[in-house]
């Protein structure tokens, strides 16, 4: 009987189960799309019940795609949107209010306050993390806040929050199991990165009781197994990771100065550090992973909040588009942008700038202008928004960037590819399977099993199209002058 990892791969836009075999071929995948709710302005949420079963639905096809048999499947790993916060009922498992997804900026004016509190230095000291919307703890306030009767709930531990992988794996385990895995944990702002584990100072800083958390477990071990009843036997959990984190494993990034980035509805660069957290400003710092019976590994972060979620936005709120897979043919309708800029700060900015109060920008619109340039603009964006991640990564680490690989579904679009290496002025590597994040997800609950190592991992990494910079070097500064520009007329508007 052939063997198989079993990747559940839930993410901002969807739910996705890939079945893997050790060699890290795909033998089957299913997916489906998850609703989007935008309530308010700057407010974005899921339904954490559709998130559950939607993830199910999808493994449970996986499975009858590939005709495999239950016992055929030796382990799951779960990979997930990070910083989407869930809140349920532990005698029912009942969520009490929607999921608040990472994108959402509705706890602004709160980290505002902290900053002016001069907080932000414990925050970042313990966390890694500055004092920003995107993460889970402040959110997990606000639903403390707004929700009546819900404080006395959760200190009194009838309460359990979590990041989507707690929320999966309470579900899976049929209620038994809250926990998380330290990368996760690393994106609460409630988490010390160095000690590995929560912070009092920070949740009563926060306002969060200690007792809403889940417990921490390293990203390959024994989590549990699932209720039976789900699959009709009972199938070992053996590795958990964040999405960007799962993602770096499965690029092989082992060692320090490896890089990569998922080009998604954002897009994430993630620099190996090593065994030790680099104390970073413009950029995060952030647990990696943690293997059973190792130390921890860190890594720096430069999180960019909409990517791919520009293309989206041409498609379905400007409607320029019918596919996002268009834009490819689009793009290549044109020489150039003519000059147009678009700064996709759709949810305010990321890294290196951290401000929740910008906004989307498109500049040099002429007559001219065409739908082929408002595309190829936003795939641009993603470029540039990728250099000024990676140059912030640079500066606190010390350490040059050699290559970047590339990973996300945007990561078959061969323009946005050789743009990205030249906008760099290093290699882009692209893998053969680009399915990364959920493979890295596989091979930590191979891992967690004991049926894989980090050297088979690395042996099977292979690259399926090396992009070499090829721009003139004073022609990529003009055009990266020229987005830095646009950025510095979006920044603050929204408090301007």
């Amino acid at each position: 009987m052939k063997r198989y990892l079993l990747a559940l791969d839930q993410g901002t836009t969807s739910s996705r189960s890939v079945l893997f075999d050790f060699e890290g071929q795909i033998a089957a995948s299913a997916q489906q799309e998850l609703k989007q709710y935008y309530p308010k302005p700057g407010w974005v949420e899921h339904d954490a019940r559709e998130i559950w079963e939607s993830q199910l639905k999808t493994a449970r096809g996986c499975l009858e795609r590939a005709h495999a048999d239950a016992g055929a499947v030796v382990a799951i790993g779960l990979t997930n949107q990070r910083e989407t916060t869930v809140i349920w009922e532990r005698d029912t498992g009942a969520p009490v209010y929607r999921a608040i997804v990472w994108q959402d900026r509705r706890t602004a004016a709160f980290c505002e306050e902290l900053k002016r509190r001069n907080l932000e230095p414990i925050f970042s000291r313990k966390s890694g993390l500055l004092i920003d919307p995107y993460f889970s703890g402040t959110k997990v306030r606000w639903l403390l806040d707004n929700l009546p009767g819900l404080r006395p709930r959760a200190q009194a531990g009838e309460l359990a929050f979590g990041t989507v992988d707690s929320w999966l794996l309470y579900k899976l385990t049929g209620g038994r199991i809250h926990a998380t895995d330290v990368s996760n944990a690393a994106r609460t702002l409630l988490f010390d990165i160095h000690r590995l584990r929560w912070d009092e100072e920070l949740a009563n800083l926060l306002d969060v009781p200690m007792a809403l958390l889940p417990q921490v477990r390293d990203s390959a071990g024994d989590f549990a197994a699932t209720d039976p009843a789900l699959f009709g036997r009972a199938f070992p959990i053996r590795g958990v990771a964040g999405d960007q984190q799962a993602a770096l494993f499965g690029q092989a990034c082992f060692e320090p100065g490896m890089a990569k980035n998922t080009y998604g509805t954002g897009a994430f660069a993630v620099m190996h550090t090593g065994y030790r957290a680099v104390a970073a400003r413009e950029v995060l710092s952030t647990v990696a992973w943690r293997l059973a019976g190792e130390a921890a590994q860190y890594a720096l972060e430069g999180s960019i909040f909409v990517a791919g979620a520009a293309v989206q936005w041409l498609r379905d709120g400007l409607g320029l588009i019918s596919a996002s897979a268009e834009v490819e043919g689009l793009i290549r309708t044109v020489d150039g942008t003519d000059g147009v800029y678009f700064v996709p700060a759709l949810a305010g900015l990321g890294a290196p700038h951290w401000d929740p109060y910008a906004r989307g920008a498109i500049f040099g619109l002429t007559r001219g202008t065409t739908k082929a340039h408002l595309a190829r603009a936003a795939c641009e964006a993603m470029a540039y928004q990728t250099r000024d991640a990676t140059e912030a990564m640079q500066r606190a680490s010390g350490i040059a960037l050699k290559e970047l690989r590339a990973d996300g579904g945007a990561a078959a679009n061969d323009f946005l590819m050789q743009f990205q290496a030249d906008i760099l002025g290093v290699p882009v590597l692209r893998p053969r399977i680009t399915e990364i994040t959920a493979l890295g997800a596989a091979y930590l609950a191979g891992i967690g099993a004991g049926v894989l190592d980090r050297q088979a991992i690395k042996d099977r990494w292979t690259v399926a199209r090396r992009f070499e910079p090829r721009m003139p070097a004073a022609r990529r500064e003009e055009l990266y002058a020229g987005w830095q520009r646009a950025v510095s007329r979006a920044l603050g508007w929204l408090s301007a």
